[in-house]
């Protein structure tokens, strides 16, 4: 493994987080300011026939009832327009917002929402992802035809987007083959759950209007603003104070268009904060639900010959961000092993349910938990160890993937031996305990970037970045490499952050990009202005440039440390650091050439740039009489590069198994027949807490990478989250003997496994 010399400094939002002293949009408070609230839909498909907002409007304490009358009639959404700020004519989902009220206070705003008159008409309610995609279903949207897209996307109906890779002969594949084993995997939705609930606020001064919200993409944010508001960009500013945490379910553009729309209606700034039950209710923050059909042929001697699946995708009622869904959850169905022929598809369906959005990894952990739970039932199959089966199929550097890639140097086998190493791989256990282990990969998603850095007289310096910081410490590896690149300390810069006023365009907290992208930019930028640094010591020290280096705060002669100048003082020379200011802007690095042919519906996604690869084991204990599973350890081996930020990327992993064992055992909700969601909110929805997490061992190997972040990075955030599931799965599965096919597997799908 690589890594930049470890130094330990203190983060620069660590005193507001541990002393409670840090201000989240749900503290802020304005002059003036009313409460806002949501009237919500409460069946899934409905047709309205009436509004009717007289008597909200008419309750005292009520400044502004907003309607689908305030606001332009127009659609939007990241990959189709499918969506509408609120309902005009049909309800697609329990949590479709009707209406929005600003009144004195909350529950003012409640009761005016409560006097909301809506008349409906029922509509079939589409469920079942099988049937939503049979002939004469009943459509989700029937003006689905007129939806523009943002990308050529392959759709028809309630299929609102497909994808697929094909690859060689697989027919031929799966005659050649020995043993075909088929199998069928269903999971249950789940929610992302950050600890702080959405909040947003919004205060106009004239045209211009400015936007608190707890966002991990505040330019986005914007770019809906604009769009849905039918505003210019100057118009626009979102900031974002301190954000309890997001994993993905506070990416896209949500809610800060109704509010700024009901901010000016009122007249005055105007917030809204969401109750627990309403974070599991509105749209984009939940995992989505899948079933995942996979059929794969082997030989006797582990070669794997050919590989067929089809997965649906809950999309739920609108798109939102998950339109590059199918691509993703094709490639981690197919996984990073060297299959000859495949024939793997992927279908984004409609439903009547809450619209699936980004959560951390989205569509790999459960596509990585059937993938690699069936690969398990090959190597059971066949009577090999799973540990040498994956190691037999693993695409070795310069092998190429399903889709033609060639895959640059990296560390997919060391990830699996070294897992297995740490775990005790083969150690006899207990008739009631077992092992198990799952591999994947996840791309580094490449994007435009931007930073400044800007020096003080005292030698002290700033970095502005567009990138947001979302509770992770992401962006403080951005000190760490600018302090690399101009001999400092991390605790000489500050970071302005978190403003679209203040720093450039940035596509904020997904992704695992922060350091991929924005750390380059930076580099960049610290790069230009320690070339001026060494042209005015050079001067002032009568010595070639070529000579000098930049140590300690100092630039120095090499080999005379003694012939220096400080930073601090060539930073009061030029003009109290006005001279030392300098813009980093990166392009990402290009995507690998791969077989174009052999993929369909793909928005560019079949081409991954410097992707990371991971293996977790896991030694779990089952109760056979309860069906209660207990993970006692877990073992996990990443190749991420580079690692710029150590005592960061370890909390991504740890943070990403315990998010992993919670979906794999605890995390999911149901939905009834007529489409409502069954226990929203804390008290049936469990998650993991401290007393369940048992000792997670990392090891992070691998080369630097090539085509990649600064110094040879790598994704690092969303990886943790995808291989725990199957692991824990496979383990279950060699504690019992029973293969639990449903996700999340509680202690009753367990039991029921095993009778």
């Amino acid at each position: 493994m690589a890594a930049i010399e470890e130094r330990t400094f203190k983060r620069q939002d660590g005193r507001d987080k541990v002393t409670g002293s840090g201000r989240y949009t749900g503290d802020l408070q304005l002059t003036g300011m009313a409460s806002c609230k949501f009237r919500y839909a409460t069946v899934a498909s409905a047709r309205i026939t009436r509004i009717d907002t007289s008597k909200a409007e008419a309750l005292p304490g009520v400044f502004a009832v907003v309607t689908h009358a305030d606001v332009p009639d127009k659609g939007y959404g990241e990959y189709l327009d499918d969506h509408r700020l609120f309902v005009k004519d049909r309800v697609c989902f329990e949590g479709d917002i009707i209406a929005a009220v600003a009144a004195v206070s909350d529950e003012v705003a409640e009761q005016a929402c409560a006097l909301i008159e809506v008349d409906l008409e029922p509509l079939p309610v589409v469920n079942d992802l099988e049937a939503a995609l049979e002939p004469g279903s009943p459509l989700v949207h029937p003006d689905w035809e007129s939806f523009t897209e943002a990308y050529e996307m392959v759709r028809g109906g309630n299929d609102a987007c497909h994808s697929s890779v094909t690859h060689g002969d697989v027919e031929a594949g799966m005659a050649a083959a020995d043993h075909v084993v088929k199998e069928r995997y269903v999971a249950d939705m789940s929610h992302a759950a950050p600890i702080e609930p959405r909040a947003i606020a919004a205060e106009w001064h004239g045209e211009q209007v400015t936007i608190w919200s707890s966002t991990q993409v505040p330019f986005a944010a914007r770019a809906g603003v604009c769009e849905t508001l039918e505003l210019a960009q100057n118009q626009v500013r979102v900031i974002v104070t301190h954000l309890g945490g997001g994993f993905g379910g506070k990416c896209g553009f949500h809610f800060e268009a109704h509010v700024a729309a009901v901010a000016r209606k009122a007249g005055r700034p105007v917030k809204l904060v969401f109750s627990r039950k309403e974070e599991f209710l509105l749209p984009d923050h939940r995992r989505e639900g899948m079933v995942i059909e996979l059929e794969t042929g082997v030989k006797s001697d582990g070669t794997i010959t050919a590989k067929r699946g089809r997965l649906l995708i809950d999309n739920g009622a609108y798109t939102a961000d998950a339109g590059f869904f199918p691509e993703m959850a094709c490639m981690h169905a197919i996984g990073p092993y060297a299959v000859p022929a495949v024939d793997m598809h992927a279908h984004l369906v409609y439903t009547n349910h809450q619209p699936s959005g980004s959560v951390r990894a989205p569509t790999a952990p459960q596509a990585n938990w059937a993938s690699e739970m069936h690969m398990d039932s090959l190597a059971r199959e066949i009577g090999m160890d799973p540990v040498a089966f994956r190691l037999k199929n693993i695409v070795r550097s310069g092998g190429q993937t399903a889709t033609g890639q060639t895959l640059d140097p990296h560390g997919a086998p060391e990830c699996i031996e070294n897992a297995a190493e740490m775990i005790g791989w083969g150690q006899e256990l207990p008739e009631d305990e077992a092992m198990g282990l799952a591999i994947g990969w996840w791309p580094s998603f490449g994007s435009s970037s931007g930073a400044y850095i800007k020096f003080n007289g005292d030698g002290s310096a700033t970095i502005i970045t567009g990138a947001q910081e979302c509770g992770s410490g992401a962006v403080m590896a951005l000190p760490r490499l600018a302090a690399d690149q101009l001999g400092m300390q991390p605790e000489d810069f500050s970071i302005v952050y978190q403003d679209t006023e203040s720093g450039p365009w940035d596509m904020g907290a997904s992704g695992s990009q922060t350091t991929f992208n924005n750390g380059r930019a930076v580099v960049a930028a610290a790069n230009e202005i320690r070339d001026r640094l060494l042209d005015m010591a050079a001067e002032k020290l009568e010595a070639a440039k070529g000579d000098l280096e930049l140590v300690d705060g100092k630039v120095q002669v090499k080999g005379s440390p003694e012939k220096h100048v400080t930073i601090a003082e060539l930073a009061g020379e030029a003009a109290g650091g006005a001279q030392l200011l300098a813009a980093g802007s990166t392009e990402p690095p290009s995507a690998p050439e791969l077989e174009g042919s052999a993929c369909i519906g793909r928005m560019g996604m079949d081409s991954w740039v410097a992707p990371g690869f991971f293996c977790h084991a896991v030694h779990v204990k089952v109760d056979r009489e309860t069906g209660v599973t207990r993970v006692l350890k877990v073992a996990a081996a990443h190749d991420s590069g580079t690692i710029v930020n150590p005592i960061g990327a370890e909390g991504q992993v740890e943070g990403g198994v315990v998010m992993g064992i919670g979906q794999a055992l605890l995390e999911g909700n149901r939905i009834s027949e007529d489409g409502n969601m069954l226990g929203a909110g804390l008290l049936e929805y469990k998650l993991q807490t401290m007393s369940d997490i048992p000792p997670i061992e990392i090891r992070f190997v691998g080369p630097p990478a090539e085509n990649a972040g600064p110094m040879g990075a790598k994704t690092i955030a969303e990886p943790p989250s995808v291989p725990t599931l199957a692991a824990v799965g496979n383990a279950i599965r060699g504690a019992t003997g029973a293969a639990v096919r449903e996700l999340p597997m509680t202690p009753n799908r367990v039991w029921k496994a095993m009778r």
